[in-house]
């Protein structure tokens, strides 16, 4: 599978919608692994534009992110609530919260000019997060050429990956950094491990795995692979490279004491996302206690605009730091410099990583 698309070693940087740059996917498949864009928030001519840069720089293969989430359900009760909750924050910075909030983003399934888009494009991998899209949209999709992933947090999950028909399954553990990629945010989840869900979809699904969640180095590659993964996803440890869009403030937070206590939180977005811990995961802990924000992308609505309100006011901490487990093994380092280090980590020669994939 992965040999097909000429790539030369087993990593993917995940692609991590508004941190990920034409210029970091480019760096990391001109190093022979599989560069990602994350077009899940943007529209089709901000998607456009980063998928003709991302061609501009490089002639590798690379795969372009798109969201699959659920439809938003106002809530004008619980969308008041919420702000009302989060009212005391944004009067710290003399700010009131938006009078109402708005669905930011779009899902896949609701835009045929992005599935027009990507056809039109034909990159050579595109991954689903949240869900799958329609069968029609796979199979449009299918018919240009395109390699489809998506990602898995469970069995279940997986197992309805593979019955769509996709090329492989992107495993992520909780460790993971960002949104968990759960079909159902509302349901049970079981929070699994990258590697005990790893080792399970490799011995009970037909299709490759790419184990994702808490990888930062090349030993964890390596464990990785041994446990049958045929590449792995690492986005935490992408983030303080010089490609990247993350703020001087983000990249601080990742050398701080943050990096050691993540926390999982609906509070930023309205869906289970983990983040440095900040002034915004421990403003969660409170207010999730009196309430329950809103539908994704709703609260993220909210979350914006208190993060813009402290920004202006020089208070960094109500970002979206998103960041896994691993965040206190990041190094600062260019993409290539950085793929070579992954591949000497690994233990193994890239000639030998080159016949390993599968």
């Amino acid at each position: 599978m992965l040999e097909g698309l000429g790539m030369k070693l087993p990593i993917i940087q995940a692609p991590m919608a508004g941190v990920s740059t034409p210029a970091l996917a480019a760096a990391v498949s001109n190093a022979g692994g599989l560069g990602s864009i994350g077009i899940g928030a943007s529209d089709v001519a901000g998607a456009r534009a980063m998928i003709d840069e991302t061609f501009a720089r490089t002639d590798r293969p690379f795969n372009v992110n798109v969201f699959v989430h659920g439809p938003a359900v106002h809530d004008p009760e619980r969308e008041a609530t919420w702000l009302a909750a989060l009212k005391p924050a944004f009067a710290e910075f003399d700010a009131a919260p938006p009078a109402g909030l708005r669905v930011i983003y779009k899902s896949f399934t609701d835009d045929p000019e992005m599935l027009s888009l990507l056809v039109e494009k034909k990159p050579a991998v595109v991954s689903f997060h949240f869900g799958l899209p329609p069968a029609e949209t796979l199979a449009a999709l299918k018919g240009a050429g395109i390699r489809l992933f998506a990602t898995a947090t469970n069995l279940a999950e997986a197992e309805a990956v593979e019955a769509a028909g996709l090329d492989a399954v992107i495993a992520q553990g909780i460790e993971a950094g960002g949104h968990r990629g759960a079909f159902d945010p509302l349901a049970p989840d079981d929070g699994l491990g990258t590697f005990a869900l790893t080792r399970l979809l490799v011995r009970e699904i037909g299709i490759p795995v790419i184990a994702a969640g808490g990888i930062m180095d090349g030993a964890g590659i390596a464990a990785a692979r041994d446990l049958g993964a045929s590449a792995t996803q690492l986005g935490t440890a992408f983030i303080a490279c010089p490609e990247s869009a993350a703020d001087d403030a983000y990249r601080a937070a990742l050398r701080g004491p943050g990096a050691y206590h993540t926390r999982l939180t609906t509070a930023i977005s309205g869906r289970p996302a983990r983040a440095l811990a900040n002034r915004f995961t421990e403003l969660a802990e409170t207010a999730l206690r009196e309430t329950t924000p809103p539908d994704y992308p709703i609260a993220y609505d909210a979350g914006k605009a208190l993060h813009a309100a402290a920004k202006a006011c020089g208070e960094a901490g109500y970002g979206a730091q998103w960041a896994g487990q691993g965040a206190p093994l990041v190094r600062a380092m260019p993409a290539a410099e950085l793929m070579a280090t992954l591949v000497r980590e690994c233990g193994l020669g890239e000639e030998t990583l080159i016949n390993g994939l599968r």
